[in-house]
């Protein structure tokens, strides 16, 4: 079958020719449609990432055929019985597991689930990562409601995009920040109430009003100035931390105003089972920026590395 692997670190992916797998027991092999790339694909190539395993075969999000119909795979391996906190033998699909950036794999009947129905194969490749991190920071971490006003930075990326997606059928008042005014319209037209470029290092001067939410993925210097625009009893979630540690907080606001930092990573299996069944219920399309095939799988890895995508790159198989 063909796949893409990685190669030397800092070199790109390779198109392959791999063995077909073979299904263990309590797995089945699922016939690949199509798979949608993370930023987690792009940090492996880079040496970003531990466990590196040369000629693994990339990719967490897949769908694909079983038994004539059509699955969505969890990318979240072993997550374990505590909904807290993942277990020690968690891991992302994708890296060291062989992952969907194939024709063909071999995966835990447990992480297999149907295809919801409204999604086009496109579409649902684009939602497993992204949406399950989305729905586990948003909702389950920190419990966002109806009437919440709600901040997601950098959007453009998958996650916080389908926060934006998530928290607007919630019935949230949600505003973002980006990088680019194209990025701030299209927020806008899905919903958002409003924006704010980030590069105008004074953009938090000009919010004007607090928050109950903020959804953060950035950390870095900028992180101090989410604490500044928070509601007494704010949570802010965090995901990932792409500028570095955080700089200059200072703990009186957070403890005067009862402010709740959060980390999350990925989700558990049942923040997977409530993501499809909220996805479901409000009909809600992931954002497709471009359709490569499996072959155009570099020139896919080099538009995500440059940046310029709105919502998720898939790979048609």
């Amino acid at each position: 079958m063909k796949a893409l692997t990685i190669g030397k670190i800092g070199s790109p992916v390779n198109l392959m020719d791999a063995d077909k797998p073979i299904a263990s027991v309590g797995h089945s092999i699922v016939k690949l449609l199509a798979s949608a790339l993370n930023h987690r694909d792009i940090w492996i190539t880079k040496g970003m990432y531990p466990g590196i395993k040369e000629g693994a075969i990339l990719g967490s999000d897949g769908v694909g055929e079983l038994d004539g119909r059509n699955v969505i795979i969890n990318p979240s391996l072993a997550w374990g019985e505590n909904e807290a906190v993942q277990s020690d033998d968690f891991e992302v699909l994708g890296m060291p597991t062989d992952g969907t950036f194939a024709e063909y794999i071999s995966i835990a009947n447990e992480n297999i689930y149907d295809k919801p129905d409204h999604l086009s194969i496109e579409e649902a490749a684009a939602l497993p990562l992204a949406g399950l991190t989305a729905y586990r920071v948003l909702m389950s971490r920190c419990q966002a409601k109806s009437r919440d006003k709600v901040l997601v930075t950098g959007t453009g990326g998958g996650v916080a995009l389908f926060a934006v997606q998530f928290a607007v059928a919630l019935g949230c008042d949600v505003y973002v920040t980006s990088g680019s005014e194209e990025k701030i319209s299209k927020a806008i037209s899905m919903g958002a109430k409003g924006g704010y470029n980030y590069k105008n290092e004074s953009w938090y001067k000009d919010v004007e009003t607090d928050f109950d939410v903020i959804i953060d993925s950035a950390g870095g210097e900028s992180f101090q100035h989410l604490i500044k625009i928070c509601k007494p009893g704010a949570r802010i979630g965090f995901y990932g931390a792409t500028l570095g540690k955080y700089q200059n907080l200072n703990p009186q606001l957070l403890f005067w105003r009862q402010i709740s930092i959060l980390g999350s990573t990925m989700g558990s299996d049942q923040d997977f089972r409530d993501m499809l069944a909220f996805v479901t219920d409000h009909k809600i399309k992931p954002i497709v920026d471009q359709v490569f095939s499996l072959e155009e799988g570099r020139l896919a890895f080099e538009r995500m590395e440059a940046g310029a995508q709105f919502g998720k790159i898939v790979l048609k198989h």
